[in-house]
């Protein structure tokens, strides 16, 4: 058997006096692809810089096979001296490499060669950093966060590259759908330490939450173990105490670890707690566009495009980097007026943002400054005061960390605080752009959890195709020549239906490359309602008035002043049944106004 390619054992490292690994392992054999696990902050990267050559561990040793080639990946590439992604992406080749495959990764990334590293955008700085390392096809290619800024087509052709490659992998990600498409096998980086499954990320999760759970039955022993042996010193035989000096020291000692055992387990446990301060409920109408279109010169980003969106929805909008994804976000919002077409917004909107180039964070100021606007020590959330360093415990920052400057945050910490500070704020309408970049995996879910139990409405721009499939109820996708079309369902919904339509995009695609225009949406197969749907429309605008009308005898009743003190229990049951009416009524103007647009949309096209 082959010796391995690379190997770190029992690696040490301690910044500012805290220590951030305290044992790590990393073996690399040829052609494993492994994927490198573990919360934000738990030296991931900086394992991997150790793994590459570039960080000097405090104790421990590191071995590469002699003759084996490396190339790494990191999240911020440095372009200083280059005149052009072609000189950068080349930098990366030796004298046995084929220089030609720098310019082809670069031809196939979406770049020319010519491009001035000064004026990337982000997914642009990534794609030529990505030319670099895939150019030179070393023995072990460690990649962090490579598919950070990258759109879906620029991830999906990653994957298809990588896939095809011999080369060991070492990866850094949060897109679980690209890890669990490549890795074979999974180190998990917890608590300084790192734990291996010869499995890829699709089995990691179950394993991980295993692991836990058996760590929390071994502390729970241990404490059981204490309670035992206390009982014993209180109420054991008073002549044998001299006989057993050592072990009252040995409970002692089994007192330290089962606090340590506890405390351990309480780092690798701890989660964000994600909230969002929901203000004001919103009408029942968000947005509605018809027939919008947009054109910057002679380009069209937007043609004919028509969407309705409700309180409540949760909406994708996916598409390549430049298709336009941000305009469509700045018309729905009435951020930017279209050029032809009408765009009407609801009431009562009340909208937080959440940008991916973390552009609203204030420069030059610390932790605590970004999250309460100044140097004080209370911040509001929704309609509550809390002290700053409690909230800041809630996305799991130290007491320590307040007076740290923004830019010495990492990208996930960065994150974080931009969530922090959005969700302080009373919203019925979140607008995310890119969340999930730099978040670590046990974050994703928490906000995903947050999301799916949000009461308002949610807008998201994402590449991440297992969050959009965890979250959205609808993609609007970008088809190319300004056609916008609209799916039911998450990413995989998305495909499926593309799939089975055939030719039907290509075609309208065409079309409106012909007729610099596009239909918003294809035109929907003629129908007619059921039934059932026509019984509902004529009978629900009776049942809603009913229902109004007992919602305003419940509300007269609570606001009688002797109500509550003649009849406390009375009074909770008259406020139980009003919430319950109001619910009700409100799912019965949602179904009425779903088929009265059905109603409208069949009758359009007759």
């Amino acid at each position: 058997m082959a010796p391995p390619l690379l190997t770190l054992q029992n690696i040490h490292l301690t910044f500012g006096g805290t220590p951030l690994l305290t044992g790590a392992d990393l073996t690399i054999e040829a052609g494993i692809r492994l994927c490198l696990v573990g919360r934000n902050g738990s030296g991931k990267s900086t394992l991997l810089k150790i793994a590459a050559g570039l960080v000097e561990p405090d104790d421990g040793e590191r071995f590469i096979r002699p003759g084996v080639t490396m190339r790494y990946l990191p999240q911020e590439p440095d372009f200083t001296g280059f005149s052009s992604t072609l000189d950068f992406a080349e930098a990366g080749l030796t004298d046995g490499d084929t220089h030609y495959r720098a310019q082809y990764l670069l031809s196939e990334l979406g770049l020319s060669g010519d491009e001035n590293p000064s004026n990337l955008s982000g997914g642009e700085t990534r794609r030529a950093a990505l030319a670099q390392a895939l150019a030179p096809e070393p023995d072990i290619l460690m990649l962090d966060e490579p598919t950070n800024h990258l759109d879906l087509p620029a991830i999906e052709w990653l994957e298809k590259e990588l896939a095809q490659t011999r080369t060991a992998l070492i990866l850094i990600s949060h897109d679980r759908r690209f890890l669990t498409t490549l890795s074979t096998s999974t180190a998990w980086l917890d608590r300084g330490t790192t734990r291996r499954l010869g499995k890829g990320f699709g089995e990691f999760e179950a394993w991980r939450d295993q692991l836990l759970e058996e760590e929390e039955r071994d502390a729970h022993k241990m404490q059981r173990k204490v309670a035992r042996e206390e009982h014993w010193l209180r109420y054991g035989v008073t002549a044998r105490r001299k006989r057993n000096v050592r072990r009252l020291g040995d409970l002692h000692q089994l007192r330290e670890d089962a606090a340590k055992a506890r405390s351990d387990l309480n780092r690798g446990t701890a989660k964000v707690d994600l909230n969002a301060q929901e203000g004001r409920l919103s009408g029942k109408l968000v947005f509605e566009a018809e027939e919008v279109s947009k054109s910057f010169g002679d380009r069209t980003i937007i043609g004919n495009f028509s969407t309705r969106i409700l309180r409540g929805d949760r909406v994708g909008i996916i598409g390549p980097n430049g298709a336009g994804k941000t305009t469509l976000l700045n018309l729905l919002t009435g951020k930017l007026a279209p050029d032809s077409g009408t765009v009407r917004l609801g009431t009562n909107l009340e909208t937080v943002t959440l940008d991916q180039k973390r552009e609203s964070l204030p420069a030059g100021t610390s932790l605590k400054e970004a999250l309460t606007g100044g140097g004080k020590d209370m911040i509001m959330v929704g309609d509550t005061q809390r002290h700053v360093i409690s909230y800041m415990k809630d996305f799991l920052f130290s007491p320590e960390q307040a007076r740290t400057p923004i830019t010495e945050l990492s990208g996930g910490e960065k994150g974080r605080l931009m969530l922090a500070r959005a969700l302080a704020k009373p919203s019925n309408l979140l607008i995310l752009d890119e969340p999930t970049n730099d978040l670590d995996l046990e974050t994703l879910d928490l906000l995903q959890e947050m999301l799916a139990s949000y009461q308002g409405t949610v807008l998201l721009v994402s590449h991440d195709r297992d969050f959009l499939d965890r979250l959205v109820s609808s993609v609007i996708n970008a088809e190319g020549n300004g056609l916008w079309q609209e799916y039911a369902g998450g990413y995989s919904d998305m495909m499926h239906q593309r799939k089975s339509a055939g030719g039907m995009l290509e075609e309208l695609g065409t079309k409106a490359a012909k007729q610099n225009t596009s239909a918003g949406k294809p035109a929907p197969a003629r129908a007619k309602l059921s039934f059932k749907h026509k019984h509902a429309l004529e009978t629900l605008p009776k049942e809603m008035a009913k229902l109004e009308a007992q919602i305003q005898e419940l509300k007269d009743s609570l606001t009688k002043p002797d109500f509550f003190a003649k009849d406390p229990e009375g009074f909770q049951k008259t406020a139980a049944s009003l919430e319950a009416a109001e619910t009700e009524l409100v799912k019965m103007e949602e179904e009425w106004l779903e088929l009265e647009m059905k109603r409208e949309e069949i009758e359009g096209g007759a």
